[in-house]
């Protein structure tokens, strides 16, 4: 009997993860459901006997992997797999896969939701309504006629592109691979470019090290200061001692960021924690009733295409 280990929560109803899994328990496969854990010692001991797992977010490091002498597939329900030890994987011939696309609309609107939220400062003049007093000194800026530079033009990236488009705006891109197919309304540039040209930058781009630290001190001097920059993609692809100075420092004007060097809750020492003009949100851009539903769907057709020899979505 083969048995997959779900190491944390899919976020879907019981009834609806039920229906997902049936069609492999009536061919004998087991399930185990645990919580989620950050501790090598407990993923090692729910992990121990299963040759799948199914894991989200959550840390699976190369010292778990190489723990596990059953494991064969890491069925990973996020997009990203920098929280995944692909090294040991590798070496002891693991296969994974990602859910890649299960998130476009869920990222891509929340983007528009901090953008909004920014230059209309929502945020602001809410309090200032609560407060009973006006919107003095609080006008903000519409998004029609901007020019918006996206950094990393994947799927994520495409659809953010449509939607800015459809707000009337310019777009530039900046990606290392030539897009010869994108519509005739976007530039692509060199990121210094784009940097300078843009009233909103956003972030879409994968981590990997030549994106680690990719927008320091530097790259934000280059922004104008009236620019607002939107990290949806990866916490360490910004510097994030930089973006606090320079938001603090007048260099840009403000900033919204989802994701961090580390997953939330955020130590006290965060220093985006700590600085002026920015909207911080706990790592929500992925995660909507739909994109849940997508994400599930996603990981047990990687399930069924893995069990068939068919591996699809593939990593490793």
């Amino acid at each position: 009997m083969m048995k997959v280990a779900i190491l944390e929560s899919l976020a879907i109803s019981e009834e609806e993860l039920g229906k997902r899994k049936a069609p492999f328990e009536e061919k004998g496969v087991e399930f185990v459901e645990f919580e989620k854990s950050t501790d090598k010692d407990v993923l090692i001991d729910e992990a121990k006997d299963a040759e799948a797992v199914i894991i989200a977010n959550m840390p699976f490091k190369d010292e778990v992997i190489a723990a596990l002498d059953e494991l064969k597939f890491i069925d990973v329900a996020f997009t990203g797999v920098d929280h995944v030890g692909l090294k040991a994987a590798k070496e002891k011939n693991i296969s994974v896969s990602n859910a890649s696309g299960y998130s476009n609309e869920a990222v891509s609107e929340l983007v528009f939701g901090m953008v909004i939220s920014i230059a209309r400062n929502i945020r602001q003049t809410e309090d200032r309504c609560r407060e009973g007093k006006t919107k003095e000194g609080l006008v903000g800026w519409e998004i029609k006629g901007k020019t918006v530079g996206i950094i990393g033009y994947g799927r994520i990236g495409k659809r953010t592109a449509e939607l800015f488009h459809a707000f009337g705006s310019e777009l530039l891109i900046y990606d290392p691979v030539e897009q010869t197919d994108k519509p005739e309304y976007i530039e692509q540039t060199s990121i210094e470019d784009l940097l300078g040209r843009s009233d909103i930058v956003v972030l879409h781009c994968p981590l990997i090290d030549s994106t680690r630290g990719l927008i320091d001190a530097r790259k934000l001097s280059l922004m104008k200061k009236s620019a607002i920059l939107i990290n949806v993609a990866r916490g360490p692809v910004v510097n994030a001692k930089d973006l606090a100075e320079a938001l603090n420092n007048g260099v840009i004007a403000g900033a919204g960021v989802d994701v961090f060097d580390s997953e939330p809750p955020l130590p006290q020492d965060e220093p985006l924690l700590h600085c002026k003009n920015i909207l911080l949100t706990p790592h929500i851009a992925f995660a909507s009733e739909q994109s849940m539903s997508l994400r599930a769907e996603i990981v047990f057709d990687n399930l069924a295409a893995w069990m068939e020899g068919r591996q699809q979505n593939v990593i490793l």
